[in-house]
């Protein structure tokens, strides 16, 4: 009985590592900078009119503050505002998310000539560019950021729908001690080049039919990860993609889940001469290891712009599935 029991369960090993386990998934290391636009119902203020929004700001609202009902009418998106301050008929009670605490102020909208305002400008989401790590050609499906995108508060944005669009690098601000650095692109073409499904905290996953080119490599498991040399694939200038060295300077305990599996050090002179190191709009760049792709870049140290975390490419693969 006991050599029935262990037969079966190197049977069901072995199916694990062949058939769903990412030790022999290949996948192409991208590296190309992309925008992202991820939707959510949560409608944000963003900013106040000069004139109109003398009211809603003496009533307190303020940048960030999440808006969630005005008098009885819940707020998802913009329209809603607009149809629940043509139902009152003088002062609204505007119920607000801010630090995750609920509070309710109320306020006179300003009046116009198209009727009633609440003077504020509204975000319904958040656009911002960051690097593609990985393109899986037989499914269509990528991975990018190596991190979650979270909303004003804190907290990971919960997306409903959200795009990638092809884009280039149009300037760097290259990256001083306590000053991170920042990659400024435009969009490329205004038609989307995928479709974003998930917002984790290992990433940012989709579907694109508009395949990334390249050569695929093998996947790294956590534990053939080492300190040591490595490089990582990244946009600096246009839409051209370059191999800059790094080194792995120290492996964190694998089960660290936040995107910080890995310490990094940019060792290339070009790249530290254009940025710096690590810059804002270089997450999801991948890292590759003795010919396997091992990880994605993730994070900047504030103090040492020329290191930073990154995680494991299997974490990220565990998050996409």
């Amino acid at each position: 009985m006991k050599k029935m029991i262990r037969r079966l369960t190197i049977t069901i090993l072995c199916a694990y590592l062949l058939a769903g386990g990412v030790f022999a998934k290949e996948l192409i290391p991208v590296g190309q900078v992309v925008g992202l636009e991820l939707r959510t119902q949560q409608v944000v203020i963003a900013g106040f009119h000069e004139q109109q929004g003398v009211e809603a700001k003496a009533a307190g609202l303020k940048d960030g503050d999440v808006l969630r009902k005005i008098d009885d009418t819940a707020i998802t998106c913009a329209e809603d505002v607009r149809k629940a301050l043509q139902k009152s008929d003088g002062t609204v009670s505007v119920e607000i998310c801010r630090k995750g605490k609920i509070n309710r102020v109320q306020l006179t909208p300003h009046i116009t000539g198209d009727g009633p305002r609440l003077g504020v400008y509204l975000r319904q989401g958040i656009t911002g560019i960051g690097t593609v790590t990985w393109y899986d050609p037989e499914t269509g499906k990528f991975g990018t950021l190596g991190h979650g995108v979270n909303d004003s508060s804190g907290n990971l944005l919960p997306m409903t729908q959200g795009w990638v669009y092809r884009a280039s690098v149009k300037s760097v601000k290259k990256g001083r001690i306590g000053e991170p650095g920042q990659l400024y692109g435009t969009v490329a073409s205004p038609e989307p080049a995928g479709v974003l499904q998930r917002n984790t905290q290992q990433g940012v996953f989709g579907m694109s039919d508009n395949p990334w080119e390249g050569n695929a490599l093998p996947v790294a498991a956590k534990n053939e990860v080492k300190t040591g040399r490595a490089v990582i694939r990244s946009t600096i200038s246009e839409n051209t993609v370059r191999e800059y060295s790094v080194e792995i300077l120290k492996i964190y305990p694998k089960t660290r889940g936040n995107g910080r599996n890995m310490l990094i050090k940019v060792t290339d002179t070009e790249l530290l001469s254009i940025t710096g190191g690590i810059v804002q709009g270089m997450s999801g760049s991948p890292i590759i290891q003795s010919g396997k792709i091992v990880g994605a870049v993730t994070h900047v140290l504030v103090n040492d712009p020329t290191t930073g975390y990154g995680i494991f490419i299997e974490n990220m693969l565990d998050a996409a599935s």
